[in-house]
């Protein structure tokens, strides 16, 4: 284990050269233990900056870009924050540990069995579904943030419909290989904030609101 969080912390420190300043972010991200959220076959290579596949098709993020959306997000203890994207449970945890209420949704149901499994036993009370994440979580809504993991083509309107005033929804923009992050602020009703940062690659959002399965299908996918 100590040879784990020697690691964990070399992954931090690499993550503070590359430009995240949240100090809360990286407090997370030095306690959540990354290697229980990959298969065991790949868990020699849990800490290094690079996503690794968990089955489904799906990936676990590598940890910048978890890092980055994390700190875009702009978390505080108490938030409310919807997930689109469970994967491995590993964006869960980070959020739980920073004090927010998470809930998060997935189209595997094996996956957040496994997710929610793991975040259980790590102490972590996070509430989730399987269903189409492009149209959010309506029961729960408003949300002080969401953060989608995989790729849209455009912004999902239910989405930002679900996010507070002052809320902000971070997520993937693009075609199927490449894609801008959109790191949105709900102004008001009307009236949406936009930056966008290049140099991120996700699996697509498959969904109403994201990529359809026709479209998937086509690209040879």
């Amino acid at each position: 284990m100590g040879k784990f969080e020697d690691e964990r912390k070399a992954m931090v420190e690499l993550l503070r050269k590359r430009g995240i300043k949240d100090e809360n972010v990286l407090r997370a991200m030095e306690k959540i233990p990354r290697h229980l959220f990959v298969p065991e076959a790949l868990i020699n290579y849990a800490y290094e900056d690079s996503a690794l596949p968990i089955g489904c098709s799906q990936t676990i993020s590598q940890p910048y870009t978890v890092a980055f959306m994390t700190e875009a997000l702009k978390v505080k203890p108490g938030d409310k924050i919807l997930e689109v994207g469970t994967g491995s449970g590993y964006q869960a945890a980070i959020l739980a540990e920073m004090g927010a209420q998470v809930f998060t949704i997935e189209r595997f149901e094996e996956l957040l069995k496994t997710a929610l499994e793991k975040l259980s036993k790590l102490g972590y009370n996070v509430i989730g579904m399987v269903g189409d994440g492009s149209i959010g979580w309506s029961e729960f809504a408003p949300y002080d943030g969401i953060i989608v993991t995989a790729a849209a083509p455009r912004i999902p309107q239910s989405l930002v419909k679900q996010l507070k005033i002052g809320g902000r929804l971070v997520i993937p923009i693009g075609d199927l290989d490449i894609q801008e992050l959109y790191i949105i602020k709900k102004v008001s009703e009307t009236k949406l904030d936009i930056k966008k940062k290049f140099g991120f690659k996700f699996v697509p959002l498959i969904g109403k609101e994201g990529w359809g399965e026709d479209s998937f299908r086509n690209n040879g996918r």
